[in-house]
C-alpha cells in the first residue's frame, strides 16, 4: 500500500486502502478498510463525513498501512484490532483464541434461556465469550470455562476480569479435570473434518488456531468423548448444548439418543442451517417412578 509523500486525507487514506484490499481479493474490502480506520484514528463515520478531507497525522497514517498490509495478508481483522463484538460485549481476541462468531450467539441465546440461578460449565471455553456472556446475563448460580490451551485460557481471564464476571476457568482436556456436576453443559467444540479443513478460508486456515478447528476425520470426535463422559458431570433433569457444523445434527442426535438423553432438539441458524443441539438429562430411575 502506498501512502502519498505530501500529507493524505482521511478520504484518500480509506480510498487507497480499500482498492490496496481490492486487489489483494479481500472480501469486504471496503468494510475492512474503514474499521481500520476507525480503529487507529478513534472515529466514527459522523466525524469521517465532518472531516474526511482533512489531513491525517502521518505517523498514525503509517501505522494505518502497516494494518492494512497485515489485513491483506490475510489476517482476520479481528486479530488486527485485538476485539470482537459478542452478545453485546466487547471480548479480547488473538491467534490463541477462535474469533467468536454470531451463530454461536445462537448457543448463548438458547441457555439464557434455562440458566437463571443454576451452575454452568463451558467446555473448549477459548476466549470465554460464551460462558462469560452468560455470567453477565444470565445471573447464574456457578459459572465454570474449560480449555486445553493455557494461553487461551490467560485470553479468557482477561475477558473475565474486564466484564466483571465472576467465572472460575480450570486447563482441561474436556472434562478430565472437572469436579462436581452442574445443571447445564454448553460447548463449542471443534467440529471441522480434517479434509474440510484445508479448504477454509485462508483467514480462518492459516491464523485461527487448529487446536480448536480441527475434528478428526469425522468431525465428532470431541462430541463423543464429550458425550460418554456427561452422566458423571451433568445433574438428572440437566441440559446439554452443542454448536455443530452445519451437517452433523443428525449424527450429534443420534449419540445423545444412544447416550439416554431425552427433548433432543436441533435449531437453525440465520442461514437455515443446522446449527445448535439440545438434549435433557433424564431423571434417575427413582424420580421416574
Amino acid at each position: 500500500m502506498t501512502i502519498k509523500d505530501v500529507m493524505s486525507t482521511y478520504r484518500e487514506l480509506l480510498q487507497t486502502a480499500r482498492e490496496f484490499l481490492e486487489k489483494k481479493g479481500i472480501a469486504d474490502a471496503g468494510l475492512d478498510a474503514w474499521y481500520l480506520l476507525a480503529h487507529v484514528f478513534g472515529i466514527d463515520r459522523a466525524d469521517f463525513f465532518m472531516y474526511g478531507d482533512e489531513p491525517v497525522s502521518p505517523e498514525k497514517a503509517l501505522i494505518y498501512k502497516e494494518l492494512v498490509e497485515k489485513r491483506a495478508m490475510h489476517v482476520p481483522l479481528q486479530y488486527i484490532t485485538g476485539t470482537q463484538q459478542f452478545m453485546g460485549l466487547e471480548f479480547e481476541v488473538d491467534e490463541n483464541v477462535l474469533i467468536p462468531r454470531q451463530e454461536t450467539e445462537l448457543l448463548a441465546e438458547e441457555v439464557l434461556k434455562v440458566c437463571k440461578g443454576k451452575s454452568v460449565l463451558d467446555i473448549c471455553t477459548g476466549s470465554g465469550c460464551i460462558i462469560i456472556s452468560l455470567a453477565v446475563l444470565g445471573n447464574l448460580n456457578k459459572a465454570v470455562g474449560t480449555d486445553i490451551s493455557p494461553k487461551a485460557l490467560e485470553v479468557a481471564e482477561r475477558n473475565a476480569k474486564r466484564h466483571n464476571a465472576a467465572v472460575e476457568f480450570i486447563q482441561s482436556d474436556l472434562l478430565e479435570k472437572v469436579k462436581g456436576s452442574y445443571d447445564i453443559i454448553v460447548s463449542n467444540p471443534p467440529y471441522i473434518k480434517s479434509d474440510e479443513y484445508r479448504t477454509l478460508m485462508p483467514e480462518v486456515r492459516d491464523h485461527e488456531p487448529r487446536l480448536a478447528l480441527d475434528a478428526g476425520e469425522t468431525g465428532l470426535v470431541f462430541y463423543e468423548r464429550i458425550i460418554k463422559n456427561l452422566d458423571k458431570y451433568l445433574k438428572p433433569g440437566g441440559y446439554v448444548f452443542f454448536e455443530i457444523g452445519y451437517n452433523q445434527g443428525k449424527e450429534v442426535s443420534h449419540l445423545l439418543y444412544e447416550a439416554g438423553f431425552e427433548n433432543i432438539n436441533v435449531k437453525k441458524d440465520y442461514s437455515g442451517y443446522d446449527r445448535i443441539v439440545c438434549a435433557k438429562k433424564r431423571l434417575n430411575d427413582i424420580m421416574e417412578e
